[in-house]
Order: C-alpha cells, then sequence, then structure tokens
C-alpha cells in the first residue's frame, strides 16, 4: 500500500481547526504535524483551504442483503456511501432471510469482505424465539457492534413482543442493545381510526408522537432494571427528549440516542411535495418536533447523528400510501446535508464531527477509527465547503436511482473520502476495487 501525504488542510477533530499535513502510510495515519516532505513514491494531496474530517461512522443502514437486492446491494450503497463521506456503516438485519443466526451474520459478513467499499459491521437480530442464538454474540463482542430488537414493527417481519423474551436479551446481552421504538398496540389503533387514509400525510397520525414515546420509555425501564446497555435509534419527538440526559460524559453514559438526517431536515408540512418518498418509520412529525430536536442535539441529549438509510425501487414508492413501503435512502447525502446547515450557521463544523464520527465511535467502543489521531486507520474525507454539489439522478449512486434531494443543490462537495488509506472517492469518481474491513470493538 503506498503512502499518501495531505499537505496543508483545515483538520477538524475533537472540537477544535488546525492547519497540518497528514501522512498515511500502510493505511495507517503515521504522523500529523506541520511542514511534512514527502518521501520518494508518496502521493501528495495539496488541500490548502480544504476540510480534513474524519470519515462518517453510520451506525444505522438498510443494505437490504441477502434477499431483497432488487432494492439495494452491500456493494452499490457502500460505493454511495463513500461518495458522501461515509467511511463505516453498521447494517441491520432485517433482509431475506433476517439475521436471526450466526450463521446468517457470517455470511452477511463475508459478502460486506467480498464487495464492501466501506468498512462494516453487521448487527445480531432478535425475535421472540431466538434469545439463545443472539446471547452467543456475548462470545463475539469484540467483533459484532450489537444486537437489534424492532420494539414496533418496521420493514420486514422481526416485531419482539414477548416479555420474556426482552428480558432474557436485556438482562444477558454483554454488547449494546439497539432498539426501533413503536408501540404496536398504539399504531394498530390509529390504523382502525384512520382507516381510510389515502396519503402519506396520515403517517405521522398513524404512528404518532405517543407511539414512540411509549416504546422508548418501555426499552428504558428494562434498560434500567438490568443496567443494559441500550442505545435508542432514531428519536423523532420532543416528548421522547425528556427520557435523555446530558448529565454526563457519552462514555458513561448507559442509555443513548440517535438522531437521523431526515428528521431533522423533513416535517410533517413537507408531505404534500414528497408523499411517499418520506414515507419512514418512525414518520416524520409536526415542525415543532424538528425543532425539539435541534434543540436536543446541540445540547449532547441525543448523542449521534445516522441516516437509517433504506432504499426501496421507485415503481414501490409510487404505489398507494398503504401499500408503499417505508423508508428513504440518505447516506449518499447525509453529511452534505449537515454541512449545509453549517454553512446557515445552524451547527459548527465541529459538531457535526462529534455527532457523524466521534460519537458513533465513543458509543460503539470501536477500535482505532474516529478520530484523526496518529496510529488510527486512515478513515478520511476531505470536503471543499467552497464549492457545490447538485444532485441530479445521473450522480446518485443508490441501486434505487432516486433522492428526495434530486434537484437540490448543497453549498458544499466531498473531494476525496479515503478508506484504511485507500482513496476510495476522488472528485465524482469511486474507487470500486477498495475493500473495507470489518470493524472491530473495545469491549
Amino acid at each position: 500500500m503506498s503512502s499518501i501525504l495531505i499537505k496543508k488542510a483545515t483538520l477538524v477533530n475533537e472540537g477544535s481547526q488546525q492547519i497540518k499535513d497528514v501522512l498515511i502510510s500502510n493505511g495507517i495515519i503515521e504522523r500529523i504535524e506541520k511542514d511534512i516532505q514527502p518521501s520518494p513514491g508518496c502521493r501528495e494531496i495539496n488541500a490548502e483551504g480544504i476540510y480534513l474530517l474524519p470519515g462518517v461512522i453510520d451506525d444505522q443502514v438498510h443494505f437490504r442483503e441477502p434477499g431483497l437486492t432488487h432494492k439495494a446491494t452491500i456493494a452499490t450503497e457502500s460505493r454511495a456511501g463513500v461518495a458522501g463521506g461515509t467511511t463505516s456503516f453498521m447494517e441491520m438485519p432485517n433482509t431475506n432471510p433476517p439475521a436471526l443466526t450466526q450463521e446468517i451474520l457470517e455470511m452477511k459478513y463475508d459478502v460486506a469482505a467480498a464487495t464492501s467499499v466501506a468498512n462494516y459491521s453487521f448487527f445480531m437480530g432478535v425475535a421472540n424465539n431466538n434469545a439463545d442464538e443472539v446471547l452467543r454474540t456475548n462470545d463475539k463482542k469484540k467483533d459484532i457492534c450489537g444486537v437489534k430488537i424492532f420494539m414496533g414493527s418496521s420493514t420486514g417481519d422481526m416485531l419482539v413482543d414477548n416479555y420474556l423474551t426482552l428480558s432474557k436479551i436485556f438482562s444477558e446481552s454483554e454488547l449494546l442493545i439497539s432498539t426501533h421504538c413503536e408501540d404496536e398496540n398504539i399504531i394498530n389503533a390509529n390504523k382502525l381510526k384512520y382507516a381510510t387514509a389515502d396519503n402519506a400525510s396520515f403517517h405521522p397520525l398513524i404512528r404518532d408522537v405517543e407511539g414512540c414515546f411509549e416504546s422508548s420509555f418501555a426499552a428504558i425501564q428494562l434498560a434500567k432494571k438490568y443496567n443494559s446497555r441500550l442505545h435508542i435509534l432514531h428519536i423523532s419527538t420532543a416528548k421522547e427528549l425528556q427520557l435523555f440526559s446530558n448529565m454526563l460524559p457519552l462514555s458513561d453514559k448507559r442509555i443513548t440516542s440517535e438522531v437521523c438526517v431526515h428528521h431533522l431536515h423533513f416535517t410533517s408540512d413537507d408531505y404534500p411535495k414528497y408523499g411517499n418518498l418520506i414515507k419512514c418509520n418512525p414518520a416524520i412529525k409536526a415542525p415543532e418536533n424538528k425543532a425539539a430536536l435541534w434543540e436536543a442535539l446541540l445540547d449532547d441529549r441525543l448523542d449521534i447523528i445516522a441516516t437509517d438509510h433504506a432504499p426501496h425501487t421507485w415503481e414501490e414508492k409510487q404505489q398507494t400510501y398503504q401499500k408503499a413501503p417505508s423508508g428513504v435512502p440518505l447516506i449518499q447525502h447525509s453529511l452534505l446535508l449537515m454541512l449545509q446547515y453549517v454553512k446557515e450557521g445552524r451547527i459548527s463544523i465541529e459538531k457535526v464531527v462529534e455527532k457523524m464520527s466521534h460519537a458513533p465511535a465513543i458509543c460503539f467502543q470501536i477500535a482505532n477509527r474516529g478520530y484523526i489521531r496518529e496510529g488510527y486507520c486512515a478513515d478520511l474525507v476531505l470536503v471543499d465547503m467552497n464549492a457545490s454539489t447538485t444532485v441530479t439522478k445521473e450522480n446518485i449512486l443508490y441501486k434505487c436511482g432516486w433522492s428526495p434531494f434530486e434537484g437540490h443543490q448543497f453549498p458544499a462537495s466531498i473531494r476525496y473520502t479515503l478508506v484504511n488509506g485507500e482513496i476510495a472517492y476522488e472528485n465524482g469518481a469511486v474507487n470500486a476495487s477498495v475493500r473495507g474491513q470489518r470493524l472491530k470493538f473495545n469491549r
């Protein structure tokens, strides 16, 4: 592996900005200082005026493999990810078949090793009847990101509503437990109430605030009872925010939370324009929820920014509201969207790096990633804040071929993405020969 020297970059790392050179050798950040001289054969990248960020770590994606590969594959979506500055992802178990056994879980790792441009990890899935199988992951806690419980049904059939199963997992799992929290009884009652719903504007009324709150509250009660390590995904309501604290540093929290870019960007006012294209679970809700999410993100009640990248085909999304599946493809544009909010003054670039790179590394105890540090893996992204990126059908890399941001111009541009010291994306082109690595965890 050749050496790369990044010259005069503005490093955004650990809450500060510094202009430094970064020397990368054998996939590792070897030196960070001023005026490093290149050695023979070293590739030099002039990054003057360019921001150098740690690569984004997305803790929640759905890449649809195995079984749903007409929507996406690990290969296609990891390429879209690196084009957007994401260097590592953690993928969910609701595939076909779902990752409910150790054998299926390891099969997904084999596919990623052969095809993924980005680094990868996969959640072990929980069902009502596989608790003993899930707990076998206790012996693999250095190699698997966590276990996933759907406490509300979403895409796929993985609802876990057996209290004995939940108690066994929460009391005995040594891994981080991530949850999708929506109360199924509340949702089903709302479905009867809105039985004639014929457009996506009904979605936040059916999958409503109370459904999210009651489920998140139940998960937290279980976690507190057993002192479990709980991470609640895609918080979407103002009411849920009372369940989280900013009184402890992230490394000391036993209960953490995630917010997704679409809940920070869209509101229920956007359904007339986008319809089923922004139908997702949990639903995008009324504007006061978005405002509260931003406040909680900035004061650290919300810990991580992710995507819940969940592609479906255009044809699937064009069905009636009742039939159209839930999920939005987002991973290629998540960092660009947050950099747009940097330009608008809503959030600092240091805070974006904290929530998209540092915090996932801390939360999941990822080994040697998430920071620009000597000795760490060279997962990096170079961003030009003085350029722009217009989303077009031609440059969308998702297999589904569409994005709710098509036609939108972001006021920033991803110039380079490096994965383990290899250039995976350069000025509009993905190097599909790059292979990511399996994430390791300090547990």
